[in-house]
């Protein structure tokens, strides 16, 4: 498995933890910062990066379809959103239709040409996440990502000041 750029030498983690390093906010930090770095640069083609990256692959289907909906779910404001979605537009790879359930709402849905664009990065973003998940066994892989899944819902209904975690994890590009 090829280590991504910024990732840390195994050899240097077991060092970590021999320390006594075994703080939740560092490792999920750690995880976190290499996999933004990753990812960024795995979709770094695409119009708005990782944030064009998650609308489509919420756009593939599911309940958050609507561009209220959308922003909510990654944390930017509505007029971020627009645009954002203007340009993924522009790019022929969304489009927005009105949502059968409410005519004032816009749901947004890939076109052809964004399936396609959609499962070549969904394709990228899997290599990137064996990459900074390669120190784990497929089974621990799943289970992470369960667990993390699982706590992130919980989350869901507490509010969240989607600013201050961007300012937090903002990465230089």
């Amino acid at each position: 498995m090829r280590r991504l750029e910024g990732m840390a030498d195994p050899g240097e983690l077991q060092a970590t933890r021999d320390e006594g390093l075994h703080d939740l906010g560092w490792a999920l930090g750690a995880v976190l910062r290499t996999w933004l770095k990753a990812t960024s640069h795995a979709v770094d083609d695409l119009p708005g990066g990782p944030r064009g990256y998650q609308v489509l692959s919420m756009a593939t289907g599911g309940p958050c379809r609507t561009q209220a909906a959308m922003a909510e779910r990654i944390g930017v404001d509505r007029t971020v959103m627009t645009h954002l979605i203007d340009d993924l537009e522009a790019a022929g790879l969304v489009e927005r239709r009105p949502d059968p359930s409410d005519r004032r709402a816009r749901r947004v849905e890939l076109t052809p040409r964004g399936r396609s664009r959609y499962a070549e990065l969904a394709s990228r973003i899997d290599d990137v996440e064996r990459a900074v998940l390669s120190g784990l066994d497929d089974a621990s892989v799943g289970e992470l990502r369960d667990l993390l899944l699982r706590a992130a819902s919980a989350l869901d209904d507490q509010p969240i000041d989607a600013c201050d975690v961007a300012m937090e994890f903002q990465l230089d590009r």
